[in-house]
């Protein structure tokens, strides 16, 4: 499982031109799942995110967590995550796993989310096409990938 963090002032998530999910000062996560991937791997991720000092503090240094700052949450399901560039130009996606099982995990990792933040986590669509608009803040982005617990 690969996340990426966005630290943001704002951002959202439209689909088909109306507005879906929006948040406030919080983080943007992208959520990539490939077959194989665990609620251990969630609830190492989402332990990680929620905790990681990203957030300026009284002195303007990166000293606060999520939790610190009363951070909002915004997932979006991004398969594209797990692109293999390795030959030509066309980027392939057969490591993303199948709906079947990414769809479970995409909601397991919402509701862990929910659970340890204790608030509301605003999300995309699985599977829909989605314009995503953020105010990236800092700007502060950072990739974790649960297979390599760098």
């Amino acid at each position: 499982m690969r996340i990426i963090i966005q630290r943001v002032s704002e951002a959202s998530v439209r689909i088909e031109g109306k507005v879906s999910a929006q948040i406030g000062p919080g983080l943007l996560i992208l959520i990539g799942i490939i077959e194989g991937d665990t609620q251990e791997d969630i609830d190492w991720l989402v332990g990680k995110m929620t905790r990681m000092r990203i957030f300026a503090d009284d002195d303007g240094k990166m000293n606060k967590c999520l939790r610190d700052i009363d951070g909002e949450l915004l997932v979006v399901s991004q398969f594209t995550l797990h692109a293999s560039t390795r030959k030509g130009n066309r980027p392939s996606f057969i490591k993303a796993a199948r709906p079947e099982t990414a769809i479970p995990l995409y909601q397991a990792f919402l509701k862990t989310a929910q659970d340890v933040t204790g608030k509301a986590c605003a999300s995309g669509e699985f599977g829909a096409d989605m314009q995503v608009s953020l105010v990236n803040d800092g700007p502060v982005t950072i990739m974790i990938d649960s297979q390599l617990r760098e």
